[in-house]
């Protein structure tokens, strides 16, 4: 029996056209022609032309400076792609002044990177002079480069962050205020490859972690020491107590009846042995609110990765459990993270990441290097796996085994 083919619908795989559902609507027959849940529109329809044609040819990529990358095709063609580090909460105008950019030199094509960098590509060498001049020009009223140049190669990428206290509500930390505290501090090491090798900054206000803490060389992470408060008052009044319960994915939250102001009330309450301050809690209930001034601040982990050279990925540890908050600038979480960096760019092999630097070395020796004091709650004692499960790809193949 021969397998049926089927082709897939026409409004999926035609151009993207954001007016395309209020084209079908009938208001009429609301249901006739109605898409649901077909997700984002495929990324092959956004690709510049010369990617396009030469999608799965690519056969080099040269990094010419910091920032600059030369991809060469099989069929010939050539790109280059100009990488710009940017803030990671942007405003209208400075889109719309990417957007102006990527008109002028790009044909209207440009594309983020997932560390929060921008890249503009274009196809000729004198292009690519015109807009890296164009790009080192354009600054901010007190002087600082608005589209810095670098990200590539051996140096510090743009570190991915959260939202932070601009708009999350169960940050531990700021987001924006601290990377840029600590870029401003590390920019020598974006637009240059002074380190062994590749090194990514990550930072997540809290545990929840909508950032990349687990997998990054330094990671910031923002950590509650506090239960949520309860304000019995009010919490039967604002939230539903079995979505609070179910909610707190440790099951430290149980139902309760409290006495306020002579009153019996609805309630709960949390068993603080098995709360590990997440948040979830005050997602369903405003009433617990989690924030505190003075028992907030930041973790500091190092050795994650993603990449399966050298080593198979790993996560990130933690090295420093806590940092108080120090806004505007948190001078000792920069310290400490200018420390480690630069220790690591001392010490590390060419093209040895900051965890297989640490492992070689041996973990005594990065704490004493790094002049990090070590405490009961630096002890790695979380296992992924048993010991002799096979958990990376990174196989020993011996003589019996048939390589074909």
């Amino acid at each position: 029996m021969e397998e049926k083919i089927v082709m897939p619908d026409p409004i999926y795989s035609e151009p993207y056209d954001p007016k395309l559902a209020e084209k079908l609507y009938n208001p009429s027959k609301p249901m006739e022609n109605r898409i649901t849940d077909i997700g984002p529109p495929h990324y092959s329809q956004f690709l510049p032309p010369i990617v396009q044609k030469n999608y799965g040819k690519w056969k080099s990529h040269v990094i010419l400076q910091p920032g600059v990358i030369k991809y060469t095709s099989e069929t010939g063609d050539v790109i280059y792609v100009v990488r710009c580090g940017t803030p990671r909460l942007e405003t209208t105008d400075y889109i719309r002044e990417i957007c102006e950019i990527a008109d002028k030199y790009c044909d209207g094509y440009v594309r983020w990177t997932t560390r929060n960098n921008v890249e503009f590509h274009v196809t000729s060498e004198e292009k690519l002079k015109a807009l890296i001049e164009d790009l080192k020009n354009r600054k901010h009223p007190n002087g600082s480069h608005k589209f810095p140049i670098g990200g590539t190669g051996a140096g510090v990428s743009n570190i991915v962050h959260t939202q932070g206290w601009i708009h999350c509500h169960t940050p531990a930390t700021d987001a924006s205020g601290v990377v840029k505290a600590v870029l401003d501090e590390l920019f020598e090491y974006f637009g240059s490859h002074k380190l062994p090798a590749k090194t990514r900054l990550a930072l997540a206000c809290c545990l929840n972690m909508c950032g990349a803490v687990h997998c990054s060389d330094i990671a910031i992470l923002g950590i509650h020491r506090k239960p949520p408060l309860i304000e019995d008052d009010r919490l039967e009044h604002v939230c539903e107590i079995p979505l609070v319960v179910a909610a707190c994915p440790l099951g430290a939250i149980r139902p309760a009846t409290v006495e306020v102001s002579g009153q019996k009330r609805k309630s709960v309450r949390i068993n603080l042995e098995r709360c590990m301050f997440c948040g979830n809690c005050y997602t369903m209930c405003p009433a617990m609110p989690l924030s505190d001034g003075e028992g907030d601040g930041v973790a500091i982990l190092v050795g994650g990765k993603i990449s399966n050279r050298i080593s198979p990925p790993k996560f990130s540890k933690l090295v420093i459990p806590y940092i108080p908050n120090e806004p505007p600038r948190w001078p000792t979480t920069v310290k400490w993270v200018k420390k480690i960096l630069e220790t690591y760019a001392k010490h590390a092999r060419k093209y040895e990441r900051l965890g297989d630097w640490a492992e070689r070395i041996g973990w005594e020796k990065f704490f004493e290097l790094c002049e990090i004091p070590f405490t009961d709650k630096c002890i790695d004692d979380y296992r992924l796996a048993y010991d002799t499960y096979r958990t990376s790809m990174h196989f020993k193949f011996t003589s019996h085994v048939e390589i074909k």
